[in-house]
């Protein structure tokens, strides 16, 4: 099983009285950095390492100061928040700026990357992602750029349930499941 992580903006927050009090910029506003909405994927397979490449500077660095542990503890496939949330792959964090924060979901996507042994044909592509996504276990599913499958789940399906569905859709072979 492997980890993507998304961090989703929900909300951004001004505190005018705060920062007419106590910043050099009485009129600083909201976050300009970030904007509802705003969603980033966070991955490590194989080369992508957008961990360290997409948060490392691209990313305010107050906020990354506060989600940074969240973020790596999902793509370790660990418990984000524990006992904390309803869902332990979810968590609700915001940054350090006391006069403007910005509120971040941060959700541990898990999928299974599967690998076949040829380039299949968009036909091929189309059948295998609607089977999957009648498993019901399945959140998403969907072909990444470097052409392996990726099937995004609630709950792990076993490997061979996964190829016998795949296998029955065309004349290729899953190869490896990671």
């Amino acid at each position: 099983m492997q980890h993507k992580c998304k961090v989703t903006v929900l909300d951004k927050k001004v505190f005018v009285d705060y920062q007419e009090k106590y910043l050099a910029d009485p009129r600083s506003g909201a976050c300009p950095f970030y904007n509802i909405g705003d969603e980033f994927i966070f991955e490590r397979y194989g080369s992508d390492d957008t961990f360290w490449r997409a948060g490392n500077g691209s990313q305010c660095a107050e906020a990354w100061d506060c989600i940074s542990r969240y973020i790596y503890a999902a793509l370790q496939g660990g418990a984000i928040m524990r006992g904390w949330t309803n869902d332990e792959r979810i968590m609700i964090a915001c940054c350090n700026d006391g006069t403007r924060p910005v509120i971040f979901k941060i959700e541990r996507l898990d999928y299974k990357a599967i690998h076949f042994d040829r380039k299949l044909k968009q036909s091929e592509r189309a059948e295998i992602i609607e089977k999957v996504k009648f498993l019901g276990k399945v959140t998403g599913a969907d072909f990444h750029r470097d052409g392996f499958l990726e099937v995004f789940l609630d709950e792990d399906i076993p490997d061979k349930t996964l190829t016998a569905i795949i296998e029955s859709c065309g004349d290729f072979n899953v190869t490896q499941i990671d």
